[in-house]
Parts: structure tokens; sequence; C-alpha cells
């Protein structure tokens, strides 16, 4: 086991992010700490993050009175207090986006996912958070839906950078890398320098899991509870394959030939959901050079304190990792029905989370417009 494993996953290739941001994060210095203490470079952020934020941060408080005293409405409070913290976190982050020459040091900010349907809605909700928070590291997070893929394009042709979230699926997986390129195509059309846009695909993991563990035990066979646990991490095993074949093409070398980097994995949802299961198996399960893993601060925290890294863990298993989903197929699982179910309660959960956010904010505001 290596002695200091989160810096061993950096020296695989693996950029760490934290997957959580609060002011109580921004203004205590703990980023500070995490930068030097456990290599994370980056953070990410969905509306489940700011509606625990809000609800359990008084540091919000100054703000909230004084967006109450200007008579602001919930959205217009949800968009500044939210855009504020992301641009006080990109800001701390700034020193790693210098060094990676932007590739790092990045900090996302969600479109409203009530817009996830919305294509023209959810670009121009792009462009206004981009325009609000106006900083070169930030990634406005778009989620990969059919109305989203056009939305990734224009953002993108826009001179945008773009976390692409919500992917579950190695065809819509595809279907992003395609939205991506098209994007930077039109970007470089549009006279933006290609070497500023970033992108990274955000793919989720232990989501797959849940779903699918649950219809194993559901079969209740002993083959069917051999497979628990292992269809997250070949799903995406197999989307790093994709990568690896999509970003060697003639169509990508041109792109890279006028400056574009390449659209990282990012890996999502790596908290583990089953305590049965080792608390760090979607970090060292999926190191591979040149991708992301955005963890929890419970899995970072395991991660650091006991992960075993022992390089390449992606490459070679291709093989493997599709006769696992050939296996899941012949027990009657489908993998489509999957991936489409875990896509619909994505963007139902993340639309949950908004109406929290929306309800504590409103909540926050009657209380500021009381004591003011």
């Amino acid at each position: 086991m290596t002695s200091n494993p989160t810096r061993a996953l950096s020296d695989a290739g693996v950029s760490i992010w934290l997957d959580d941001l609060s002011r109580e994060r921004i203004n205590s210095g703990e980023f500070e700490s995490l930068i030097a203490d456990q290599n994370v470079v980056g953070v990410t952020t969905n509306p489940s993050i700011f509606a625990a934020a809000l609800k359990n941060g008084g540091s919000y408080a100054a703000q909230v009175q004084a967006l109450a005293d200007a008579g602001a409405s919930v959205d217009e409070a949800i968009f500044n207090i939210t855009t504020d913290d992301v641009a006080q976190a990109c800001d701390i982050f700034a020193a790693a986006a210098q060094q990676s020459d932007g590739v790092d040091g990045r900090v996302s900010i969600e479109v409203d996912p009530r817009l996830s349907a919305q294509t023209d809605a959810t670009i121009e909700e792009a462009k206004r958070l981009h325009a609000k928070v106006q900083r070169t590291n930030v990634h406005i997070k778009i989620p990969a839906t059919e109305e989203g893929l056009p939305a990734i394009t224009e953002t993108m042709a826009q001179g945008i950078s773009v976390n692409v979230t919500l992917i579950f699926s190695l065809e819509r997986y595809r279907a992003v890398i395609n939205a991506f390129m098209l994007g930077m195509e039109k970007a470089g059309e549009n006279g933006h320098d290609l070497a500023k846009i970033h992108s990274v695909a955000s793919f989720f993991v232990s989501r797959v899991d849940t779903e699918i563990d649950k219809r194993l035990e559901a079969l209740g066979t002993a083959e069917a509870t051999a497979l628990r646990g292992k269809a997250g991490i070949a799903n995406a095993r197999l989307a790093y394959q994709i990568y690896e074949e999509q970003f060697r093409t003639e169509r990508w070398k041109t792109l890279a030939d006028a400056g574009a980097h390449p659209q990282r994995p990012l890996w999502a949802s790596t908290g583990v959901k089953d305590p049965a299961y080792p608390d760090t198996m979607y970090v060292t399960e999926l190191v591979a050079d040149g991708v992301v893993n955005t963890m929890p601060e419970k899995t970072l925290q395991a991660t650091a304190d006991h992960a075993d890294i022992t390089g390449n863990t992606v490459q070679g298993t291709y093989e493997d990792s599709r006769k696992l989903l050939d296996d899941l197929d012949q027990l009657g699982i489908s993998y489509n029905d999957v991936v489409l179910q875990l896509e619909r309660e994505g963007v139902d959960k993340f639309v949950a989370s908004w109406d929290e956010l929306l309800q504590t904010v409103t909540e926050a505001l009657g209380k500021a417009g009381k004591s003011a």
C-alpha cells in the first residue's frame, strides 16, 4: 500500500476533484488544506449540494438579508448565492488552473435542472451563469439528455467550457463526444481559441450498481448474486475504451492540431452505496491516465486513509467488462432499460433537490424580510 494514496492517484494520471461546495468550506480555509494535503485540484457541484449547503450553513445569512432587502425573487437569490460561491471557489483553485494550463482547477455549476428538456433555455442559462461567474476556470454543467446534446454543442461554440453530466450509457457517451467535437469545430469557426475551452464528461458509476444489484437480488440465484457490484465499474471501463478510440480519430487530430484539449472522462457518483463493498472501490478500480474522479468527502477521506493504488486498473479489462454486461443480458437484465431509467431518475432527483433549494431560500428570504 502506498504511503500517500492521493499522491499516487495523481501520479497515475487521475485528477482528484471534490464533489462538494459550501461557503463554510470557502471561508474556513478547508479548500486550501485539501489542495495541499490531499491533492484536490477541482470542485463539482449539483443542486443537492447547494440545497444542503444553504439549509445547514449560517454563513449565507448576510447575503440572504441583503437580497431580501433588495426585493430579490427566490430565483434571483439562488442565482446570486450559487454563482458567488462558485466564483470564490474558482479563485481558490486559480493556481491549479494556471499550473495545469486550465485542465484542472475547475469549478462546476449546473444549469437549472428544470430546463433539462429545453435546449434553447439551457443554452441561455449556460451563458448567464458563465457571464455572472466571470472566471476562466468555471465549468457550466449541462445534462446529457437528448435535448442537452445540442445545448452542449452550442454552448461550447460560444467558447464556454462545459461539464457534461448525468451520463449512464455507452451509446449516450458516444453522442456526448460527438457533441463536444462539433462544439469545438464550431468554436473554431467562430474565432475562439480552442486551447482555452475545456470539457469533461461525467460518467456515473455507483448508481448503475444500485439499480442492477436490485434486479440481481430479485432473481435470487447464485449466478445473479455473483454479478453484484460489478456492472458500474465494467460500464465505466468500457466508456474509457470509447474515449481512447474517439480521441485517436482523424477528426480529433484536426482539433488537437488547432490547440484543443480532449474532453476527459470524469467518474461521478463514486461514493459506495452498499456498505458491503470496499469504500474506495470506485476509485481503485477506475485508475487510468487522463481521467477525473470527483469524490464526496467521505470517499476522499477513505482514499487518503487507506486506498491501495496499484497503477492502471482500466486498460486490459475491456473484454471482461463486455462479457459482464453480456452475462447480465443473459439473465434478462436489460442494459438499455437500466440506463434509460437512471437518466430519468437522475433528472428527477436534481429537480427535487432544486425544489428543496427553492423552499429553503424562500423560507430564508421570508425570515430576513420579517427581521428587516
